[in-house]
């Protein structure tokens, strides 16, 4: 189980759990699960849980993936804070998911598959195509506009790492809706749209 981690980890270790609030698409992705009798979901990128004791909340049963070892204390004081219960594993997002091919009945990831180069992030979308089961749903959010540091260093079109700011040294690549569909091309994408604070949400479907 690999011990890789990022700024994310420091930040957690000084800010504690730094979001609490769900998504506030969360409520519309859990009756739509319910609907599809949907009941193991992934949190790809869990942080400090929020989405995790939210799904487990909700009566799923929850698997969380984050590569911060302070993340993960964070979920599972939250956890038993909550008398919930989930799965959680610490690895990076960038390797080989630990899991068994059309495991999953969703796939969540908010604010995450951004943080790589263009082929990495392919990689990842390869990886949560087969860990979701077929007919599988995915929600995934990325930014619209770099809004973190002042300095970015350009590694390829539309990927910049921040030279300054609390994500110094995290690759970012920004999206459009159209590289969106294109890098999802292998799902059913049912919709893409900006939430409140301008980032792109994706809804697909596995094929």
């Amino acid at each position: 189980m690999p011990q890789s981690t990022g700024p994310w980890n420091e930040i957690f270790k000084q800010g504690g759990r730094v979001f609490t609030e769900p998504h506030e698409d969360m409520p519309r992705v859990v009756q739509l699960l319910k609907s599809r009798g949907g009941h193991t979901i992934l949190d790809l990128g869990s942080g400090t849980g929020r989405h995790i004791v939210y799904f487990a909340s909700n009566g799923f049963s929850v698997f969380g993936l984050d590569n911060s070892p302070e993340g993960l204390q964070a979920t599972r004081q939250w956890l038993r804070e909550e008398g919930l219960d989930a799965h959680l594993w610490l690895q990076n997002m960038t390797e080989k998911l630990p899991y068994e091919e059309s495991f999953f009945d969703a796939v969540v990831s908010v604010q995450v598959i951004h943080h790589a180069d263009m082929a990495t992030i392919r990689m990842i979308v390869h990886e949560i195509g087969l860990v979701l089961k077929p007919g599988g749903f995915l929600f995934a959010t990325v930014p619209k506009l770099k809004n973190q540091g002042e300095r970015f260093e350009q590694i390829e079109p539309n990927t910049f790492i921040p030279l300054d700011g609390r994500e110094k040294g995290l690759p970012h690549h920004y999206f459009t809706p159209e590289e969106l569909r294109e890098v999802f091309g292998t799902f059913d994408v049912a919709d893409i749209h900006l939430d409140k604070v301008n980032h792109y949400c994706l809804s697909a479907f596995k094929q």
